[in-house]
């Protein structure tokens, strides 16, 4: 059998007829117990109120159904799962790169972008790279990125101290809570 179609079946919800269980513990539409019953008297007392039998449990002992609109049901647990989607909020961790000997005009200019990263919501990663004899002068870079993050002080809090991590330098930076 094809592994995708097997994972399907696994995963599939055990409704009316595909319940196998002998006897089975059923709770009523309102939410009242029925008691342990056999298949048939279950699926029985479900069809007689126009409703279906849902295995909510089928690990228990003995397995738990419940009596309800099937359709119904999974209607409202996909509009639970949108919902929860649409309320999760996605903090994306955006990445820039400084260079030790940046000049003025593109250090305002990466700054300005930081700025609206965060005030988006988003946390950034700032890395500095130091390339062939630039490494001989770390203290240049620490001292830009130092710069760079004291600018960023009033809306952005250090997540991750500035560390040199083989020749590149980093710091992660997350919004203020407000």
């Amino acid at each position: 059998m094809n592994p995708a179609k097997r994972d399907n079946k696994r995963n599939r919800d055990l409704v009316n007829d595909d319940i196998r269980f002998k006897e089975v513990r059923v709770v009523g539409a309102q939410g009242e117990q029925l008691g342990i019953m056999s298949r048939n008297d279950a699926l029985d007392a479900a069809y007689d109120l126009g409703l279906d039998l849902y295995c909510v449990a089928p690990n228990g002992n003995p397995p738990v159904c419940k009596i309800l609109d099937y359709g119904k049901y999974k209607f409202d647990q996909k509009k639970k799962a949108r919902e929860a989607k649409k309320n999760q909020s996605t903090a994306e961790i955006k990445g820039l790169r400084l260079s030790p000997v940046i000049d003025k005009h593109d250090f305002e200019t990466k700054l300005k972008n930081v700025t609206k990263w965060i005030e988006h919501g988003d946390r950034v990663k700032i890395d500095m790279r130091f390339r062939g004899r630039m490494i001989t002068r770390q203290e240049v870079g620490k001292q830009v990125m130092d710069e760079f993050v004291n600018a960023l002080a009033e809306i952005a809090t250090v997540d991750k101290k500035p560390a040199l991590e083989g020749n590149i330098l980093s710091v992660v930076l997350s919004p203020k809570k407000k």
